[in-house]
Parts: structure tokens; C-alpha cells; sequence
């Protein structure tokens, strides 16, 4: 195929020799399947479909699901939504810094797909006391997705509190999560959860003016609550960002953790060790519920809200880890961005990333050359990459050079398209189309906004498209996917 190049003939653009005004027809844009954020909104996923309700169990906000605004679009207080975990939604809601939503029974969690509970769409995980084990490919989602920049909050309860009689309760359920995932068993996050009934206590937390979790924008934490739980033991071996913030009596170090705070990837983990201290006390009919959300020997209120909001990206780093869902270091994404490794990195049509002197490279030896065979021919360049969960701007930018033998001021006979793709191999968007209509001599700078898929793994492919007569060349170099 490298000898097709040849049959190439390069054309000196006609349609510039006639002055045409061709920059006004650069772009054409698509509209994305997914919407830019607001940066100040932190975006949270509660679990309900493993079980959350089993039993004595209403671990949800509302029982209006997914979105909890159903079913009262300004709640004041915590019974204007029903479920155990009330209080936390309203709170969060309260604040107007969040959008919330629950993931309803029968579902499954996903990560890099188009559904609207899709993991790439929050900032947040929450997993309160989940009573069914999770599948392969959801332990495959909840990894990725706290790998590439989100936050996980796991919430267990004690030895034996399987509540749907499965076989499984939440000890075991999230350290299998843990140990059993095709991403990273080898102790990820440097903690495993005990396999212990605590019936009582007021676990207290531990002296560390700094910790923003634990002195947070919703208050100072003092203690939590023992009403049936468990704790945790640490290897800071393992992750070195691990870190015990609330202990069970007696106990300090990496043993008796009861509430819990690392860094995985990106990500950033939290783990309690107890469902009480999040019940609210009201929820639906039926249930035996305590308030713990209340209780007055502790400032479970505080722990909740204040590791929702770190885990979403505010504060500083608890326990040294790296940043959370909402942090982004400044980098540029693209691997082989110049072409002058050659074909690597990108996965491309036979011939396209060449050195072939038909088409000058902007800068070094090599380009990517699409089309210009002047038969009926598509190329394409593909790179898949993850845009960081934090990131408020994402700009994909690259030079390109269109050449043709076309003579038409009017009609787009030889087209290029830049496509964003799922994980699936799904075009979400087409954010820009070029064509034989956008000739014109030497390159020009092309820049698309691509932040709409902050805290997703997405392929930016370029397809380019000729018809069956009269070549037209797009030949692409020096790309870029600046972050920040």
C-alpha cells in the first residue's frame, strides 16, 4: 500500500488561485450527545441497584429515581424526599453546588457509555450498604472510573448483615470489589474491610486541623457511630495515600479504622464502616429505621457531606493522594502527536501516517496523509484517550492542510470528519466537518472544544472520505488535546 502513494498527485489548490473566501465554510458543527457541565456542580450517583432496599434496609434519597427533583424540585427539609438517606440528598441539594441521582433498581453500573446514569456522567460514586455482589464488568466500571479522576464512596455494614439472604453481605461484597476486578486486585486502594459486628460505640476521629474531610465546609468532625458495623485494616505498604481518619476505641494506626480515606489513579476513596450513621430515621413504609444522621454523641452529618465534597473534588488532598473528581493537572493527551514515531500510537489506514514527499509535513518528516487518491476511498486516524473527570477545558487542536482538484465553489464532493466515539465504537458527536470546500494553501490551526467529555474514555477518529473522481488531500500534523 505505501507504494499507492505514488499514484498520488498533488494539486496546487485551484480554488485558492481564485481567491475564494473559503475560511467562513472551516467548521460545520455537530451537536454533542453530551453536555458540558458547569465546573462548580459536582455530580453524584447514589447506587439502588444492588439490593440498597433489602430488608430493614432504604438506603436511598428519594424514592423517585433517577432524578430525586420528581419528586419535590426544592426540598426544604428532609421529608420532602422519602428514604432513609434523605437528609443527605436535601442537604447536598440545598446547597445548589449539586446534581444528584440515583441509579435505579434493575439497572447496572457503567462506565463510558451513553446511558444517562453512566458513570462518565458524575463526578461521585456512592455505594451505600450494596447487598448484591457486583459483575465483572461493573467492578471493571467502578475501577476505570475512579482510576481516570472520580470519586468512590463505599459505605458497609457488619459481618452478616445480608439482608437478602444471597450469601453475600456488604463486607464481602466490597472486598471482592477490591481483590476481584480485572483492573487492579493487587490492594488498590491499601485497605481491606474486617470481617467484625461491633454492636456499639462513638468512634472518635483523629487530630488533623488540615484534613478537609474531617473539617470541612459542613462542619467539624468529632466522632461517628457503632450501631452494628465494622472497621477496617490498613496497608499503607500497598498505597501509600491511605489513611484512617476516625477510630474504633482503643484502636489507631492500621487497625480500628473506622472511616477511611485513600487515592487510586486520579481518584479519590472513602470507606465508613457502618450504614447507621446515614440513616436519617424516615423513609419508606415498612421499614425499621434509626436516626443516626441526628444522633447527638456524633457529627455523622459532617462526615457524610464533607467526604461527598472531597471525594467530588473540593478541598485540598486527604491522605496524600492524587487529585479527585474534580482536579486536573494541565497536560497535553495525544501520544505521537506529531506523527514522528511513525505509525504508532495511532490506529490508522494503511499508508495514512507517512513521510511521503507528495504533501510537505508542517513540521519534521512525518504527517497524516487521508485521501487523495482521486477514486472512491475512506482513511481514517483514531487515538483513544481519557479526559480527566476535573478537567473544565478540553481542546483537541491539530493542523490541517486540504489540497484539491476540485473546481467547485459550491458542492462538498470530498469531505473530512472529526468524530468523538464511545468505548462501544458509538459516534457521540461529530464536532467539525472540512471539505474540498475549505482548500486553501499551507496549514491552518484547528481547535474544537472536546470539554464535554471531562471524566470519560472517548477515540477523537478523523474520517476522511473521497469520491471517485478528482483527488482531494487532507493531510493532518502537530495535534494536541490540551487539558486543564
Amino acid at each position: 500500500m505505501p507504494g499507492s502513494r505514488r499514484s498520488r498527485h498533488r494539486v496546487t489548490t485551484v480554488l485558492a488561485g481564485l481567491g475564494l473566501l473559503l475560511t467562513s465554510a472551516a467548521l460545520q458543527f455537530g451537536t454533542s450527545a453530551t453536555p458540558a457541565h458547569a465546573a462548580t456542580t459536582h455530580r453524584v450517583l447514589f447506587d439502588n441497584a444492588h439490593a440498597e432496599t433489602a430488608g430493614n434496609a432504604d438506603w436511598i434519597i428519594s424514592t423517585s429515581q433517577p432524578d430525586p427533583l420528581g419528586q419535590d424540585p426544592s426540598p426544604s427539609a428532609e421529608t420532602d424526599w422519602t428514604g432513609a438517606l434523605s437528609s443527605w440528598g436535601v442537604a447536598l441539594q440545598k446547597t445548589g453546588s449539586y446534581s444528584l441521582k440515583t441509579l435505579p433498581s434493575a439497572s447496572s453500573l457503567s462506565y463510558g457509555g451513553s446511558s444517562s446514569t453512566d458513570l462518565s456522567n458524575f463526578d461521585t460514586l456512592v455505594l451505600p450498604e450494596p447487598n448484591t455482589l457486583f459483575t465483572s464488568a461493573e467492578k471493571t466500571a467502578i475501577m476505570n472510573f475512579v482510576k481516570n479522576g472520580g470519586g468512590l464512596f463505599m459505605i458497609s455494614d457488619h459481618n452478616g448483615s445480608d439482608r437478602n439472604n444471597d450469601g453475600a453481605d456488604s463486607v464481602k461484597i466490597l472486598n471482592d470489589l477490591m481483590s476481584n476486578n480485572s483492573v487492579d486486585s493487587t490492594d488498590p486502594f491499601g485497605f481491606s474491610i474486617d470481617a467484625l459486628n461491633i454492636a456499639s460505640g462513638y468512634p472518635a476521629a483523629i487530630s488533623d486541623s488540615t484534613d478537609p474531610v474531617l473539617h470541612g465546609s459542613f462542619g467539624t468532625v468529632t466522632k461517628s457511630l457503632f450501631a452494628n458495623g465494622t472497621t477496617a485494616t490498613l496497608k499503607p505498604s500497598d498505597n501509600s495515600a491511605v489513611k484512617g481518619l476516625v477510630y474504633r476505641s482503643g484502636y489507631s494506626g492500621n487497625t480500628g479504622a473506622f472511616f477511611v480515606t485513600s487515592a487510586f489513579g486520579s481518584g479519590r476513596v472513602a470507606f465508613w464502616g457502618d450504614s447507621s450513621p446515614i440513616d436519617d430515621g424516615t423513609g419508606q413504609s415498612g421499614n425499621t429505621l434509626y436516626d443516626g444522621w441526628n444522633d447527638s454523641g456524633a457529627t455523622n452529618a459532617a462526615l457524610a457531606l464533607n467526604a461527598t465534597a472531597w471525594l467530588a473534588g473540593s478541598g485540598t488532598s486527604s491522605g496524600g493522594g492524587g487529585g479527585g473528581g474534580g482536579t486536573c493537572a494541565a497536560a497535553q493527551l495525544l501520544g505521537n502527536s506529531g506523527f514522528e514515531s511513525g505509525n504508532t500510537v495511532w490506529s490508522a489506514s494503511s499508508g495514512v501516517i507517512t513521510e511521503d514527499s507528495g504533501e510537505p509535513a508542517r513540521t519534521g518528516s512525518y504527517k497524516a496523509w487521508l485521501d487523495g487518491y482521486g477514486s472512491a476511498r475512506t482513511d481514517t486516524l483514531a487515538q483513544t484517550v481519557t479526559v480527566p473527570a476535573g478537567c473544565t477545558t478540553a481542546a483537541l487542536s491539530f493542523y490541517l492542510h486540504v489540497d484539491t482538484a476540485e473546481t467547485t465553489s459550491t458542492t462538498a464532493y470530498d469531505t473530512l470528519k472529526v468524530q468523538v466515539l464511545d468505548s462501544g465504537g458509538t459516534v457521540l458527536a461529530t464536532p467539525a466537518t472540512y471539505s474540498n470546500l475549505n482548500a486553501a494553501s499551507g496549514y491552518t490551526r484547528r481547535s474544537l472544544d472536546l470539554s464535554a467529555y471531562a471524566g470519560r474514555t472517548v477515540t477523537v477518529r478523523f474520517t476522511g472520505t473521497e469520491g471517485s473522481t478528482l483527488q482531494t488531500s487532507f493531510v493532518l500534523d502537530d495535534t494536541a488535546l490540551d487539558v486543564g
